[in-house]
């Protein structure tokens, strides 16, 4: 499936912007659906196969932070969190318990796209079949597979990661022992530099530690450089 047929779900309690929205996209190639209860949006993706979902917070009678860690525990697809909360507590919050990213409203259109462009590609849109073998990284005992987009532990165990999470991880991998700075991060991953209020990538980089590091606290594999940004510091090898 190509980016431009990917089946989007907007939820939003606010017909006039989910129209807006459903029309925009739809003009730009892809299948939208729009509800505006929670219950409607799991009852919809029980059943429809959709590639992302458009969520707002402020739904009424609902804790859309809550909808949200619903859906990275039961439904692991995208999310794009796009709400009128704009307080940095919030953004964090959606973006430590699983949002691959996080609009304010009011938004710019294209911003918007280019952002649900950018997810899509990270959550494995692009057609599996354009590899010619699958790709598999391994370090430290972690084997990082592509094709499917599963990390398996030293145990054998698959780890659950986000399309934000497994992104962010494959850039890191793909320059270890580099110094990437928050721009180059944010570049790769979102299609833009980071703010000065940006922590996107810092809470990312947080969640891959706790998966990951043997001690998040003290981690060896991402470390931190004071001034400069993050350095996958374990040796990578591509099969």
């Amino acid at each position: 499936m190509s980016l431009r047929q990917a089946h989007l779900l907007v939820v939003d309690d606010d017909l006039e912007i989910a129209a807006l929205l459903k029309r925009y996209l739809g003009a730009q190639g892809f299948q939208v659906s729009m509800v505006d209860k929670g219950h409607d949006m799991l009852g919809l993706l029980a059943v429809a196969a959709i590639d992302l979902v458009l969520l707002d917070l402020g739904l009424p009678g609902e804790d859309g932070l809550e909808l949200t860690r619903h859906l990275h525990e039961h439904w692991r697809g995208p999310v794009i969190i796009v709400t009128g909360r704009g307080d940095s507590v919030d953004r964090i919050v959606g973006l430590e318990i699983g949002a691959d990213d996080y609009v304010t409203k009011p938004f710019d259109l294209r911003e918007l796209l280019a952002r649900i462009r950018s997810v899509l590609r990270r959550s494995g849109e692009r057609p599996r079949q354009a590899m010619s073998r699958p790709v598999v990284y391994r370090f430290a005992g972690y084997r990082l597979e592509l094709d499917s987009r599963t990390l398996v532990a030293p145990s054998g165990e698959a780890i659950a990661l986000t399309s934000g999470e497994f992104g962010l991880l494959h850039v890191l991998v793909t320059h270890a022992n580099r110094v990437l700075s928050r721009d180059e991060l944010m570049n790769h991953l979102y299609g833009r530099d980071a703010g000065p209020y940006d922590r996107a990538v810092d809470v990312q980089i947080g969640r891959l530690r706790r998966k990951i590091e043997p001690d998040p606290a003290a981690p060896v594999l991402i470390k931190s450089v004071r001034g400069a940004g993050y350095i996958f510091s374990d040796t990578v090898r591509q099969e």
